[in-house]
């Protein structure tokens, strides 16, 4: 019975401990999370040159069209399939345009039908796996990835091949839109998928703070490239992405490294310099000076940037959550691109190559199944 005792008062105390560490972590993490809404509430006021991202014009000889960048002439929702020389040819010329501004969006990669049933799919399947976390059924980590500001926003991944809805969006964003093009005029075919999810942002979320996705390496490329599909029209209340263009460079990534404030000698030279931002830092600096571009796309436009490019998401003030269907591709020369990747484990250690994935999907586009 001693023993017994014994063994249960330990089990008890063991049990304290485990749930006390529990709160002090939570504990630790909210007071964490209110520094960096303070910090991205302040950053908002840095950042007052915006203006929308717009999709690029470009001419481009062979399509007869200004390629793809408009709501009547581009994506896989309105021009349907196009030759695959075109779409290179378009593939090629937003590569350049991404290359040199880091950040730029083609629109209609989604037809409006396409997009309003992936939203459908992704929310019941968001609504199904916090029931099965909260049953104790799943680990959070098995369907959900971290995300900054976690509080009203969430990070979902996505199944691969095991849904038509989600192998038809694929289709038409990589296969009839420039989107896959762009990515492999840049990584060519052997570009790695690194990410496959969904960014929801509910009501009430808070503005994050400015980063990058990964670092600037000196002597190396772009390690990865992000697509961000809107599955709803993107407002300015909405709580749209910002990003800083021409960001993702040395320059700009050691001043953003740089949080010191300027230092002054005298009271009165310290008030006036505070006043004309004299005082700021090299990080702060850089944040009010570069203009910004706010991701105000429509159902079905896609914003594509390098990971290495400055931006957040901004707070949802309205009364409708939104909804990003992501990917990335990444370089498949590097390693590890200096970001635990969202994407589900067995996905993720699959390596699926852009080519080969295109090839699936066209075959999946001719009627001939999923082989995803």
């Amino acid at each position: 019975t001693t023993t017994s005792t014994t063994i249960t008062t330990s089990s008890s105390s063991s049990s304290s401990l485990m749930m006390a560490g529990v709160d002090v972590s939570n504990l630790l993490y909210e007071e964490q999370e209110k520094l960096i809404v303070r910090r991205g509430q302040l950053e908002q006021t840095f950042v007052t040159r915006t203006r929308p991202l717009e999709p690029t014009v470009l001419k481009v000889r062979g399509t007869g069209k200004a390629g793809g960048f408009g709501k009547s002439s581009s994506g896989g929702g309105s021009r349907g399939k196009s030759s695959r020389g075109s779409t290179q040819a378009e593939g090629k010329a937003h590569a350049k345009v991404l290359r040199r501004e880091g950040v730029m969006r083609i629109d209609n990669v989604l037809s409006e039908e396409t997009a309003d049933g992936v939203r459908e799919y992704l929310y019941d399947l968001r609504r199904r796996s916090e029931r099965e976390v909260g049953e104790g059924k799943l680990q959070p980590i098995q369907r959900f990835a971290n995300v900054l500001l976690k509080r009203n926003r969430c990070d979902l991944t996505i199944p691969l091949g095991q849904d038509e809805i989600i192998t038809k969006a694929l289709e038409e964003a990589l296969c009839n839109s420039p989107l896959g093009a762009t990515i492999s005029s840049i990584f060519g075919d052997g570009a790695i998928l690194h990410e496959f999810s969904c960014l929801m942002s509910d009501p009430s979320s808070q503005r994050q703070v400015i980063h990058p996705d990964t670092p600037y390496v000196d002597g190396k490329g772009p390690s990865l490239y992000t697509c961000f599909i809107a599955l709803q029209d993107v407002t300015s209340d909405m709580g749209p992405t910002v990003w800083l263009p021409r960001t993702h460079n040395k320059e700009s990534h050691e001043a953003f490294k740089d949080a010191t404030p300027s230092a002054t000698t005298t009271t009165s030279a310290t008030a006036t310099a505070e006043e004309e931002g004299e005082n700021d830092s090299p990080k702060d600096r850089l944040i009010k000076t570069k203009p910004a571009v706010l991701g105000l796309l429509s159902k079905g436009d896609c914003g594509i940037f390098d990971s290495r490019t400055l931006h957040c998401g901004s707070a949802n003030g309205s009364d409708a959550s939104r909804a990003l269907f992501y990917f990335s591709f990444k370089d498949p020369a590097v390693g590890y691109a200096g970001n635990p990747a969202s994407i589900r484990r067995e996905l993720g250690g699959a390596n699926v190559g852009l080519g080969d994935l295109m090839e699936d999907l066209t075959s999946f586009g001719r009627g001939k199944g999923s082989p995803l």
